[in-house]
């Protein structure tokens, strides 16, 4: 909109950006938003008020989120919970103590619903506030196991889903589902994750959008903590107990200090002098064509894109988001992107 000026240009140059766009009729808009009206819920959009302050900082945030529940919760400080799904009792235990200490300190427990973990800490939370951030639509329980904390969580927590009602969750739908547990919370504790968790990609995510990362350290001899225990090798905070959460996030979790800026990911690749200072005006069809050219299949930085076609970050920015939204790119962990 800032580009073309008004939601019907913008539509209207979809077509020329690659594979065709059809954009969503206003009868199934409208169908939409009637069933999630009947279900006592709210569509929450990217710049309007009452979507997570926090997570509309994120690069990729989702420009539209639906909510069951209490929206209140999403403007508390939050603080993200993930681990295993096999979590052994001592490790269910502690993240629903780590959620109740939180919890009585006026911080949200954000979690993915999944068994294991991610339950203990939505039920140590649930009488104090907590929110479930859904891989599929928001009126699909899954695990089907965790339907009774899926009714607790649309009374007295909210249910947060990116994708639209009806949609079952796919494998491909989780990592996404993740950077935004990571983006709605000032830091994320890790208890107990294998080496190849799904955890540990919300842990990535977290350090590149900024955030604390917590990990409670476990047994050598437990797969489950292995991946916990490489956390806090290469610097996560080590963490028994609530206290630990609050010491170390300070004034953060009342309003008092800002997020940290974004660490780079690859601080060791600074950026050239054109990375950061805007060129010469180039038309922005000129310029989508030049970033076009120097994308492949093999992801590439976009502070690299941003150095070779000699643009502005926000002109980068703003191109590549027309390309994601025409389906031609791809977005990776790392902020990388390739051709889809």
């Amino acid at each position: 909109m800032r580009r073309f000026g008004s939601a019907r240009a913008a539509l209207d140059a979809l077509p020329r950006l690659s594979r065709p766009v059809t954009p969503v009729a206003r009868a199934a808009a409208e169908k939409e938003l009637a069933a999630i009206e009947r279900l006592g819920g709210q569509l929450l959009c990217w710049g309007e008020p009452g979507y997570p302050e926090h997570l509309a900082a994120i690069d990729d945030a989702p420009p539209v989120i639906t909510l069951l529940g209490h929206a209140e919760w999403l403007a508390a400080p939050m603080v993200a919970i993930v681990g295993a799904r096999n979590a052994s009792a001592n490790g269910r235990r502690l993240a629903h103590d780590i959620a109740t200490g939180l919890g009585e300190c006026g911080v949200v427990i954000v979690s993915g619903m999944a068994r294991g973990i991610d339950a203990a800490a939505h039920l140590g939370a649930l009488p104090k506030g907590t929110a479930a951030i859904v891989a599929g639509g928001a009126d699909i329980v899954y695990p089907e196991e965790n339907r009774g904390l899926y009714g607790a969580l649309t009374e007295d927590g909210a249910v947060v889903a990116e994708m639209p009602l009806g949609t079952e969750p796919q494998a491909r739908h989780f990592p996404r589902r993740n950077r935004i547990i990571s983006g709605m919370a000032l830091g994320v504790v890790v208890v107990e994750a294998a080496a190849k968790s799904g955890s540990l990609i919300t842990a990535r995510f977290a350090l590149e959008q900024g955030r604390e990362v917590f990990a409670v350290p476990g047994s050598p001899l437990d797969p489950r903590c292995r991946g916990t225990n490489d956390l806090l090798r290469n610097g996560a905070t080590l963490t028994e107990s609530a206290a630990d959460i609050v010491t170390q996030l300070g004034p953060l979790l009342h309003g008092q200090a800002p997020l940290r800026p974004l660490r780079p990911v690859q601080p060791r690749l600074p950026l050239s002098r054109a990375a950061t200072v805007p060129t010469a005006p180039v038309s922005n069809d000129d310029a989508l064509d030049v970033i076009v050219e120097k994308l492949g299949p093999t992801p590439v930085l976009v502070d690299e894109l941003i150095r070779q076609c000699q643009l502005s970050a926000a002109a980068v920015a703003s191109l590549l988001l027309e390309l994601e939204l025409a389906g031609r790119i791809e977005r990776h962990p790392g902020n990388l992107v390739s051709l889809r």
